[in-house]
């Protein structure tokens, strides 16, 4: 025994099983489409469709290449020819790709660091090249995301995080964009001193009109959202087109990040003999004190980048030190219940997610810019994406849902029966004497 397990490797069997049963689940997926292209054929309008001729369907699977002759109909109402297994699977078999793969594919693009390192993970995870990374991308550019139907607004209050990312741009001449991302949430759940963000959304601006116009129409189109019932809390810094949108919203709360504030405190007050009281005022929302703190700091520095830097944050503060106030009491001073509600802040973290595959030294087209972040935001929302090519629609689905329909139990049934008849088939071991070792088998199956 100790010779014969010397033969073979823990990863080799593990390979060597692998692809046995990617080829006995190609021999099912090929026998179940053409049992279903049967069945269609036997139950359709005859009158209607008329069978033509038999025709290649090759395409490339989770478990492997897949190839089969399947009918060919002409449909006599349109005059067009149709291939009704296809339409009955929605899917395009035009195309070399299963839908599985494609929205694979797309995942990795947006998930991972790049489209060439999605072909490699693509081709490492199946065992054979699929896609190049020219063609993931092409996949990418054509697509659409649909919205979905409009959220209820739990309470009176929705939250709102706003940044910008500056991106480079691949035409010539042409300056770096700035892309202008919001994300919404309802509040925050409590999983023991864990908090996560309840019902968590992203808004890309992509328009023409200023970005707080396009973010309002946002909010209508995704939210039952009514500006005269509920209360928005903003929280950003203080570039002006985050800070214009207190001229927009009547029941807006500007609040400014307090991590750049925070920063800012580090980084002028660093060896300053007042640095603790002044922590001591922001970090207590004492908006008035800690503006007091820092005019009768001016000219205690002793450096002169860091008394400018000064200057200009108390210019800057000037303008909405009611910015600097907890939201929670401003909106207890509206009579809103802040129970449960928590200091803002997630921005940098919604940023550092977009920037991690939007920079690390990329440029971008336009086009490709776009697509890239909507899809990105489908992702993370969980949006459909529809493929443009063909009627595919790719349903991203980022969690288990107990409501999604189940296929018949006798289908089940049958496919789990034809799994086990092909492995068998297909791994030789389970057909030899009880005592032949596994090794000379699993030898034969290396081809795979």
């Amino acid at each position: 025994m100790k010779n014969i397990i010397s033969q073979i490797t823990m990863k080799e069997l593990e390979q060597i099983t692998y692809r046995a049963l990617q080829e006995s689940f190609s021999e099912v997926m090929a026998h179940m489409l053409l049992e279903m292209d049967q069945a269609i054929a036997d139950g359709r309008d005859k009158k209607r469709f008329e069978l033509k001729d038999k025709r290649d369907l090759n395409l490339d699977s989770l478990f492997g290449h897949v190839s089969l002759r399947r009918n060919y109909y002409l449909d006599r109402e349109t005059g067009k020819y149709v291939y009704l297994l296809d339409q009955y699977l929605d899917f395009d078999g035009g195309k070399s790709m299963s839908p599985v793969v494609q929205e694979l594919g797309i995942e990795l693009a947006v998930t991972g660091p790049s489209y060439r390192q999605a072909e490699d993970a693509l081709e490492k995870l199946l065992g054979y090249p699929v896609i190049s990374h020219e063609g993931i991308r092409q996949q990418l550019l054509n697509t659409e995301v649909l919205p979905r139907e409009k959220e209820t607004i739990k309470q009176d209050v929705l939250f709102v995080e706003v940044d910008g990312l500056y991106t480079k741009s691949q035409e010539k001449g042409k300056r770096s964009k700035e892309l202008k991302i919001a994300s919404t949430h309802q509040g925050w759940d409590m999983n023991g001193k864990r908090a996560s963000l309840i019902d968590k959304r992203h808004f890309i601006h992509q328009g023409k009109l200023p970005f707080w116009e396009e973010f309002e129409q946002y909010l209508m189109d995704t939210y039952h959202y009514d500006p005269t019932q509920h209360h928005l809390v903003i929280n950003g810094d203080g570039a002006k087109w985050i800070t214009s949108c207190r001229e927009y919203f009547r029941n807006g709360i500007f609040v400014i990040d307090r991590f750049h504030i925070a920063r800012d405190i580090q980084y002028i007050f660093r060896e300053h003999p007042r640095r603790q009281s002044i922590r001591k005022k922001f970090e207590d929302y004492d908006a008035e004190g800690f503006m007091i703190e820092l005019n009768t700091a001016v000219g205690t520095i002793g450096h002169e980048r860091k008394e400018q830097r000064l200057e200009e944050l108390i210019s800057q503060l000037s303008q909405y030190p009611e910015a600097l106030r907890d939201y929670r009491e401003r909106l207890e001073e509206k009579g809103i219940d802040t129970e449960g509600l928590r200091p803002m802040g997630s921005a940098e973290g919604t940023m550092s997610a977009f920037a991690k595959r939007l920079k690390q030294g990329r440029s971008w087209s336009e086009l490709g810019l776009k697509k890239m972040s909507d899809v990105m935001v489908a992702l993370k929302d969980k949006l459909t994406i529809q493929m443009i090519h063909g009627e595919l629609q790719l349903e991203v689905e980022m969690q288990s849902h107990n409501t999604e329909e189940k296929p018949p139990k006798h289908f089940v049934e049958k496919l789990t029966k034809q799994v086990g008849e092909a492995t068998r088939n297909n791994v030789a071991y389970l057909y030899q004497s009880i005592h032949k070792p596994v090794v000379s088998a699993l030898k034969g199956l290396r081809g795979f």
